[in-house]
């Protein structure tokens, strides 16, 4: 299923690091951006979470929460979290249903091979559930402050 800006952000529910349930809803009257990344402790995704976790007070300061989401388990998350010192939201969604639902769990070939997988994305959801940003197939170098700088002109008059 493929997103569209302007549609709402389909409701999930997923369990953070403690095994605490999560859902989309617990974020009515915040901005929210979820974003769906490959895997745990991977250069990228690591970069990435890091970049983030560097930026939280400020997308914090604009009423705005950080949500990632992958196919790892919680205990992963938990490693991920220690190692790293992350203070973002991590999610597990072991049977990558949340990212069927919103579109990003597709074929992908490296080296020869096809297989299924996460295509690195991010959604950018407004106060009321609307997703009014969408990155797709996201380079990690920079992301962070794209999406922030996008979170802040949609809040600057």
């Amino acid at each position: 299923m493929k997103m569209n800006i302007g549609q709402s952000a389909p409701e999930f529910t997923a369990l953070d690091r403690d095994g605490k349930s999560t859902q989309l809803s617990n974020f009515i009257g915040q901005w929210l951006v979820l974003y769906f990344y490959p895997k745990d402790l991977t250069p990228g995704c690591t970069t990435q979470a890091i970049d983030f976790t560097s930026q939280l007070s400020q997308f914090q300061a604009l009423n705005t929460q950080i949500v990632g989401i992958s196919p790892d388990s919680i205990e992963s998350h938990d490693k991920f979290i220690k190692k790293h010192n992350l203070a973002i939201s991590l999610l597990s969604d072991r049977e990558h249903q949340i990212a069927e639902t919103y579109g990003v769990w597709q074929l992908k070939k490296f080296m020869g091979k096809e297989y299924m997988g996460i295509i690195r994305s991010t959604f950018l959801i407004d106060p009321d559930g609307k997703i009014v940003q969408i990155w797709s197939k996201v380079k990690v170098k920079n992301h962070a402050e794209i999406v922030l700088q996008q979170v802040r002109s949609l809040l600057t008059p």
